[in-house]
């Protein structure tokens, strides 16, 4: 590491990326912003300072920090998580991996780090939320989460942009699928339980198995948990008669986002209780040029990695070392988090069905 200094440090400049960075410079911190290349809108924020170029060549290189965000693409992400670790630096970690990087606890401990893991809406905020109705009442029989980002209107194609990595899609849609059945845990066919939804303002979608839950299959918070990625009418039909037919990059250009296009972000939390439910609605159709995508997800994030600046900063807080997945987070935290994101004008419902 140079003797430089900065507030954090942001590998990888996308969609979410670039909505991080622009969000933390808005709140005062100094961001070094390393990626390929990097959209001149974060080259000219006098809060940032920037390198371009493949970031295991300038992993040695990089300025101090007191947190490192690593939002990078799955697989780059994973490879570059032990050598983050080894800086002693803490990590807020969005890269979407099928290897968790809880793999890396001990040597996190070892090298006093600190990895806040999965800090998207889900995972992330769908475990946040999870985590404080369980710690309100525990007596919960079964959770269904449906999460979706979509355009806001149907077309004759895919009916579908990916708003973040586009081979992270693709992995979602050919990994199997793990949900908690009677209290074990089951793997299932990917793209099952396939049925039609109603989404309020938009009409009738569809949601089907993916693998979503992450850690929260080990944390017995419910006997009956499990995750619906949720698109339009005919979008998961689409991919099981031409997914053989087209290549990964070809699935990436017609997947390509497209920024001058409304989209909107709908995720619905079921916890259901022996005489009650409860109902967490989140939406967000963008604001300010931003994605809903990039808003929900880099609103946690961003929140996250304040929370995490904050505790460096205070001496009277001990910062556990380790790797932490996003329930694992103090129940202040995750209201701060919350919080967050309903001041950033995301909408949050919660509502109580007897």
């Amino acid at each position: 590491m140079s003797d430089l200094m900065t507030d954090v440090i942001a590998l990888g400049c996308g969609l979410v990326g670039k909505f991080v960075v622009t969000k933390l410079c808005e709140q005062g911190y100094d961001v070094h912003v390393v990626d390929l290349q990097i959209p001149k809108s974060i080259k000219s924020n006098p809060k940032t300072s920037y390198q371009e170029g493949d970031i295991f060549t300038i992993v040695d290189s990089l300025p101090k920090a007191k947190v490192i965000l690593n939002l990078l693409p799955g697989s780059v992400g994973e490879n570059l998580r032990p050598i983050l670790i080894k800086l002693g630096i803490h990590i807020i970690d969005l890269a979407f991996t099928e290897t968790e990087p809880s793999v890396h606890d001990s040597l996190a401990r070892q090298y006093k780090s600190r990895l806040v893991w999965d800090v998207g809406i889900a995972p992330g905020l769908s475990n946040m939320i999870i985590k404080r109705e369980y710690e309100r009442d525990r007596e919960i029989k079964d959770i269904s989460i449906k999460v979706g980002g979509n355009p806001a209107k149907p077309d004759s194609g895919w009916s579908y942009m990916a708003p973040f990595s586009p081979s992270d899609v693709i992995e979602e849609y050919t990994r199997p699928a793990r949900i908690i059945k009677e209290g074990e845990v089951v793997t299932v066919e990917v793209l099952s339980d396939l049925h039609r939804i109603s989404v309020d303002k938009f009409g009738e979608m569809e949601a089907f198995l993916t693998d979503g839950l992450r850690s929260l299959l080990n944390t017995g918070y419910a006997q009956n948990m499990r995750e619906y990625t949720v698109r339009w009418p005919g979008h998961i039909k689409k991919w099981s008669q031409e997914k053989d037919h087209l290549s990964d990059s070809q699935l990436i250009e017609a997947w390509k986002f497209d920024e001058t296009r409304h989209e909107f972000t709908w995720m619905e939390i079921c916890l259901s209780y022996t005489d009650y439910q409860v109902t967490w609605e989140i939406v967000d159709t963008g604001k300010d040029g931003h994605s809903s995508m990039a808003r929900t997800t880099g609103l946690v994030t961003t929140a996250c990695a304040v929370e995490l600046i904050n505790q460096s900063n205070s001496e009277s807080t001990q910062i556990e070392c380790g790797v932490f997945a996003p329930e694992d987070l103090e129940l202040d935290s995750i209201e701060k988090v919350i919080q967050y994101l309903k001041n950033e004008d995301v909408t949050i419902l919660r509502t109580i069905i007897e």
